[in-house]
C-alpha cells in the first residue's frame, strides 16, 4: 500500500498569507505546508482522505487523475473545500465517486454544495454518490472495493469526527482527545498518521506535542508520522532531530509504503 500526503499544513497553510514568520519565510520546500490530506493507493485503487481547497494543485503535482472513494474527516473548510474540483476526474472515470462520511457531515455537504445534490443538474458539475456513517459505525468496519474500512471515533473539541484504518495503517487528524476505546482499536498498528499543531496549545480544538507523544506511546505504533502542522510548531529540519525515535514529521508529497 502506498501513502502520499498530498498536504500536511494546519487550515491556514503554511506560508500564511501575510505572515513574516521565520517558518513562513523559509526556503526549504519541508516548510510549505498545503492543507492536510493523503492519498492511499493499493492494487490500482486510489483513496483520499479529506478534499480540502488545496485538492486541485495536489492531485495535479503529484499527477493523479483517478479516484475511487473520498473518505472525509470533518465538515471544517481545510477538509472539503476542494470538492468541486472532483469535476475533471469524474469525465476521466465517467462515474460518480463515492464520498463516506458522518450523517453530520453529509448534511453540511448538502447545504454548502447544494448544486452537487440537485437531482436537475443542467450543467456539467461533479457527480458524487454519498454513504453516511454514523458513529455506532466506529465499532465496525465496511467494506469500499472489497477492502475493510474501519472508520475511527475522535474529538475535534466539542465535536465528533471521524480517522480511518486501512489494514495496517491509520490517519487521524484534527485529534484534541483521543478515546480509549479507538486507542485499543490502533494498538500496535505499523504506521500511524496523527495531527501535531503546535509544541504547546490553548487550542481546545487540537493537542500540542507532549499529549501526542503520550497518545503514541499508548497505541506503539511500529511508525508514526506527525501532520496538520502549524507555522509556529517551527523549521522542519530541527524539529525533527527533537522528535523520539520512530516519530517522524510528515511533509508534503512524502511517500511512505505500508
Amino acid at each position: 500500500m502506498k501513502i502520499t500526503f498530498l498536504g500536511t499544513g494546519t487550515s491556514q497553510g503554511i506560508p500564511v498569507i501575510g505572515f513574516k514568520h521565520p517558518v513562513c519565510l523559509s526556503k526549504n520546500s519541508k516548510d510549505k505546508r498545503l492543507r492536510s490530506s493523503i492519498l492511499i493507493e493499493k492494487d490500482k485503487k486510489n483513496f483520499l482522505i479529506d478534499c480540502g481547497p488545496d485538492f486541485r494543485y495536489q492531485m495535479l503535482r503529484s499527477n493523479h487523475e483517478k479516484l475511487d472513494a473520498i473518505f472525509i474527516t470533518h465538515e471544517h473548510q481545510d477538509h472539503i473545500g476542494g470538492l468541486d474540483d472532483i469535476r475533471p476526474i469524474n469525465f476521466h472515470m465517467n462515474n460518480p465517486i463515492p464520498i463516506y462520511g458522518l450523517r453530520r457531515v453529509i448534511e453540511n455537504l448538502k447545504k454548502r454544495f447544494f448544486y452537487l445534490f440537485s437531482e436537475n443538474k443542467k450543467s456539467n458539475i461533479s457527480r458524487i454518490s454519498v454513504h453516511e456513517l454514523e458513529l455506532d459505525d466506529c465499532k465496525n468496519f465496511f467494506f469500499v472495493k472489497n477492502y475493510k474500512i474501519f472508520p475511527l471515533s475522535i474529538w475535534h473539541g466539542s465535536l465528533p469526527i471521524l480517522g480511518f484504518r486501512i489494514e495496517n495503517f491509520a490517519y487521524i487528524t484534527d485529534a484534541s482527545d483521543i478515546p480509549i476505546q479507538t486507542i485499543q482499536q490502533l494498538k500496535g498498528i505499523n504506521i500511524l498518521v496523527l495531527n501535531i499543531l503546535r509544541k504547546v496549545s490553548n487550542n481546545p480544538f487540537s493537542i500540542m506535542l507532549s499529549e501526542t507523544l503520550n497518545i503514541i506511546q499508548k497505541i506503539c505504533p511500529k511508525k508514526t508520522y506527525l501532520t496538520h502542522i502549524s507555522h509556529t510548531f517551527g523549521f522542519h529540519e530541527e524539529i525533527e532531530i527533537q522528535l523520539p525515535k520512530n516519530v517522524y514529521l510528515a511533509y508534503d508529497r512524502l511517500i511512505i509504503y505500508v
